[in-house]
């Protein structure tokens, strides 16, 4: 679990830590950001504590948490996170993504779920990919199905929000054998970038 940095033309992906998580403050303030979320970044000390988290997954290898820069805007757009990983049995999250709200649209989005998709398989050789979305959260819902992930099921009720909200959650998946072709459809425009 070697990695610095995942980069393409348009987005530079590098690892998360309390070195560099400044860079995000003016991004993760922004009012309800990360409202489908049970995490809170809304005060300095929250997003501290939401970065320490993340950096001690990565000491546990269960996490690769990354800091987002929009290289066409020249910019930190957010954060994303490989995570719940599984070592044993090749199966790995990709969630915990936020994006500014002027980066919202733009496409970077994609780019950030290609760079990690295909490191997730191509270099690590895991087996499956997951994501886990609120129920109410179709914005989401809809950008993972854009990108080849078949709903799996729904977990009713499992995660406790901040507002005391009890969440049902959506279950996507990515197989490795589902790759190629997505890789070949869906980001056909991308991966030569």
């Amino acid at each position: 679990m070697n990695i610095q940095q995942l980069e393409n033309s348009q987005v530079k992906l590098t690892l998360l830590d309390l070195s560099n998580y400044k860079h995000l403050e003016n991004i993760a303030f922004q009012n309800d950001l990360i409202y489908y979320s049970p995490s809170d970044i809304s005060t300095p000390e929250a997003l501290k504590e939401y970065v320490q988290t993340a950096v001690d997954g990565y000491y546990l290898k269960t996490a690769m948490p990354f800091i987002i820069f929009d290289k066409t805007k020249q910019a930190y757009a957010g954060s994303t996170r490989f995570g719940l990983i599984n070592w044993n049995n090749k199966v790995l999250h990709i969630g915990w993504t936020w994006l500014g709200k002027e980066f919202h649209g733009s496409g970077l989005n994609k780019h950030i779920k290609f760079l990690m998709l295909q490191f997730a398989f191509e270099v690590l050789e895991f087996e499956k990919v997951e994501f886990r979305i609120d129920e109410r959260n179709m914005r989401s819902r809809k950008a993972v199905e854009k990108i080849g992930a078949t709903l799996e099921g729904i977990l009713r009720k499992d995660t406790l929000m901040q507002d005391g909200y009890r969440r049902n959650t959506c279950c996507y998946g990515i197989l490795k054998e589902e790759w190629p072709e997505i890789k070949d459809s869906i980001f056909a425009n991308i991966q030569n970038l």
